[in-house]
């Protein structure tokens, strides 16, 4: 397994896809990490579509590139729709009365567990939030009374280089109490 911040260094946004297919057991482990995310009061209020089909990737990639965006999920062979489920009643009440939405969040940190496992095992993934939810549910045939919150495309980047990272330096970022 490799180091963790050597994983958080290699994973980016990749926006060029080989044309290889994505193993089903690859696609799978990164559901069950996202399975295996933490969630408030253990709530888990997630679902995953994992798409890699001939016939309905594509039809995915088209649902994310309206006015001129993403349309380099053309080329991702897979596709992980994050959808957002109703949380449990501990979650549910906790959120109420701290004004929060625990589900938000949880999904969040499933999602980068998909991304991370899609990293160690040699698969590129990209974030997006740019999506038309309603040709999705309505090609995916998922309930109309779900939210989808992500789809994260999958596949193999067609170059090996990771890009340097441009983030912040720690001091604009954090502040630091002892």
């Amino acid at each position: 397994m490799s180091n963790f911040f050597e994983l958080v260094s290699k994973r980016e946004s990749c926006r060029s896809y080989s044309d290889k297919k994505v193993n089903k057991e690859l696609l799978l482990r990164c559901i069950e990490a996202a399975r295996l995310s933490p969630s408030a009061c253990n709530s888990q209020p997630w679902s995953f579509v994992v798409v890699n089909s001939e016939e309905k990737s594509p039809l995915v990639a088209q649902c994310t590139q309206s006015m001129g965006m993403n349309k380099f999920t053309s080329e991702a062979p897979a596709f992980i729709v994050v959808c957002e489920e109703k949380a449990n009643l501990s979650a549910s009440l906790g959120g109420f009365v701290k004004n929060q939405h625990y589900a938000q969040g949880d999904v969040g940190i499933a999602a980068a567990s998909v991304c991370f496992a899609a990293t160690e095992q040699g698969l590129s993934t990209c974030i997006l939030g740019w999506f038309d939810e309603k040709k999705i549910i309505d090609i995916l045939n998922i309930s109309k009374d779900k939210r989808i919150r992500l789809v994260i495309a999958v596949g193999y980047a067609k170059n090996d280089n990771i890009r340097d990272k441009k983030r912040k330096t720690l001091d604009e970022i954090m502040t630091y109490i002892d």
